[in-house]
């Protein structure tokens, strides 16, 4: 998630607590974003998040607003927690946050599941591999011949290391200093240009790319958490803390809207899954 890369996120739990404050009357929705971050969010206001913010604006009767940052390092405290003296907070919630991920931010209850998704193009080799037990049974010597494009400090670089595939991997830098680099252009670029034979990204951004990219036609296929190595991770929202009235409030949002969540979810091509890794019923 140049994002809150989830990855990023994930690796870097912890908890804090602050005193409780006054909730304030809200007149706007006012959201934190990434400027240049899709299937997430962009200015435009074309990612998941924008199309959630609008939903809880539409039930709040409020207008939505959007203070942009680059989710890289430091964002929280950019936005959601940044505030010069005499003047009031940019933003008031992050749309996109791992559940577990206490850094400056109180988490709310989730409202989707996604996993680590191995992504790779039809007729270019792999065509009968229609899962990942099916690609990890491909021949040796067809397996070390493919270059598979990995973000660092993600689960993906030890999925390959797991399966003695880490010498295919092809290393993505996740923190890139380019305001214009954004997490799909592993697959839209790369993968699709025939520079990678498959990729390894996580599930919201395989999914939305995926359905992007035309030609060629792309697999998504969901990966498993293994005992030591987790993929799969429960997303949530993120207020401040000490807002407890207002985290219920967006907590209530979740439950209440869920449906429409979820449809834009599928809409966005995101593998969804639950606990067992199930796709959810229609």
């Amino acid at each position: 998630m140049a994002f809150l890369s989830v990855a990023a996120a994930l690796a870097a739990l912890s908890t804090s607590v602050a005193a409780q404050e006054a909730p304030p009357k809200r007149t706007e929705l006012r959201v934190c974003q990434d400027p240049n971050n899709l299937p997430f969010s962009n200015t435009k206001g074309e990612g998941i998040e924008n199309r959630i913010a609008e939903v809880f604006g539409k039930a709040l009767n409020l207008p939505v607003t959007y203070y942009s940052f680059p989710q890289r390092l430091a964002f929280v405290r950019n936005t959601l927690r940044y505030k010069l003296p005499g003047q009031d907070y940019p933003c008031d919630i992050i749309i996109g946050v791992p559940v577990g991920f206490d850094e400056g931010v109180s988490v709310t209850k989730p409202y989707y599941r996604s996993t680590y998704a191995l992504v790779f193009p039809r007729g270019k080799g792999l065509d009968d591999v229609t899962t990942v037990d099916a690609f990890l049974a491909l021949g040796p010597e067809k397996l070390r011949s493919l270059r598979i494009g990995v973000y660092d400090r993600s689960p993906a670089g030890e999925w390959l290391s797991r399966h003695q595939l880490l010498e295919n991997g092809v290393p993505y830098q996740m923190m890139n200093a380019d305001p214009q680099q954004y997490p799909g252009e592993i697959i839209e670029k790369d993968l699709a240009q025939g520079k990678l034979d498959a990729a390894i990204v996580w599930g919201p951004i395989a999914g939305y790319f995926a359905q992007r990219v035309k030609s060629p036609q792309l697999v998504v296929l969901p990966l498993k958490s293994e005992p030591g190595l987790k993929l799969d991770y429960q997303m949530a929202m993120g207020v401040r803390f000490g807002e407890r009235e207002w985290k219920q409030q967006v907590e209530g949002l979740i439950e209440s809207r869920q449906a429409e969540i979820e449809t834009i979810l599928k809409a966005y091509g995101v593998p969804m899954v639950d606990a067992s890794y199930r796709a959810p019923k229609n």
